[in-house]
């Protein structure tokens, strides 16, 4: 077992500025077997990332077979003000809370390593310790449910009774041995809130995601166009979707967040579309810089913005998407005269 235990493990990530801890053994059959099936299905679309290294993603044993435990961390970044209000201003853009002021993927990093240096510090230098946010094949949220920081609801996302559904998932793989927590139990009950709030219908059963439907896979993950039925459905939603989340009424116990820099830059809060649209590769870049926004162009977020604009039935804002009609980028292009289309017949 381990030279130190795990309260003060919990102790001291929480000083850190996490939420909540929990720790899990490296396995996940089911999880292997839910993830093999979404696959197969072709849910995940253009995600071929999620295709690739199944073994390691459906395995933490194989990522890093000296691995005993995993210590799942959370980390609050709850919303102060109601995100769906936005949704309801068709002449701005609605941006995913997560995505409104600096890159979590940093943040969270830098306090996994200092938990994870001061575990080495602590239980001695033969300890090791990998640690991911996201950008590994590691699983995180069934991770998160085994080690009992909630669990997956009907919309696939990990949720908690004192976490609601806003936070982050960080993972400390780790040679030190501790005991597991109990799995958290599953307690959605006969509630759909999350389900029947899906603008593009992207749930085929609860506790299954079609990503090819989501609009948080459409707007960030999708290259190309995206299909008219769609992109008619997308609203004025630019990056991200937030509304199974918001809809979700465990969130009245959501703890609040700690970390100032996830609370919403006032220029991203209900940014203008006509604005947005105006952005050139440099501008997109130095508006961005810092943000999880920046990783996707560009092209694809200007074509985003244009599809928002489509959907505001709006007609003054047909000259900010005729200025993209002749846009370098084919699909910009489309989504430019796609707009002035729709905004014509208003």
């Amino acid at each position: 077992m381990s030279p130190i235990d795990k309260q003060s493990v919990i102790d001291r990530a929480l000083s850190e500025g996490f939420s909540k801890v929990g720790f899990a053994r490296p396995d996940l059959p089911e999880a292997r077997a839910r993830l093999d099936a979404f696959v197969e299905a072709g849910r995940h679309g253009q995600m071929g990332w999620m295709a690739e290294r199944m073994a390691w993603r459906g395995d933490p044993t194989a990522l890093w077979p000296e691995a005993k435990t995993v210590i799942m961390l959370a980390e609050a970044y709850t919303p102060d003000v109601d995100p769906m209000e936005v949704v309801g201003k068709p002449d701005r853009g609605a941006i995913s809370v997560y995505a409104r002021n600096r890159d979590y993927h940093d943040i969270v990093k830098k306090r996994l390593k200092r938990v994870g240096r001061w575990l080495i510090e602590a239980a001695g230098a033969d300890t090791e310790i990998k640690v991911f946010v996201d950008t590994a094949p590691v699983m995180e949220k069934p991770l998160g449910a085994k080690a009992g920081l909630g669990w997956q609801g009907k919309h696939t996302n990990l949720l908690g009774r004192d976490l609601g559904s806003w936070f982050f998932l960080g993972a400390i793989f780790t040679t030190l041995e501790f005991d597991p927590d109990p799995a958290e139990r599953e307690r959605c009950g006969s509630c759909r809130a999350c389900l029947d709030a899906c603008p593009t219908d992207a749930f085929p059963a609860p506790f299954q995601l079609d990503a090819r439907r989501c609009i948080s896979y459409l707007t960030i993950e999708h290259h190309g166009p995206v299909d008219e039925e769609l992109r008619a459905k997308m609203g004025n939603r630019i990056y991200g979707c937030d509304d199974c989340l918001a809809a979700c009424p465990w969130n009245k116990f959501a703890a609040s967040a700690k970390e100032v820099r996830y609370a919403a830059r006032a220029d991203l809060q209900e940014p203008k579309l006509a604005e947005l649209a105006q952005l050139d590769d440099a501008a997109f870049r130095a508006k961005f810089s810092g943000s999880p926004i920046k990783r996707v162009g560009r092209n694809r977020f200007l074509r985003n913005v244009l599809y928002a604009i489509g959907n505001s039935q709006d007609p003054s804002l047909i000259p900010a998407a005729q200025a993209s009609c002749d846009d370098p980028d084919e699909t910009v292009r489309d989504a430019a005269r796609w707009a002035v289309g729709r905004l014509a017949k208003t």
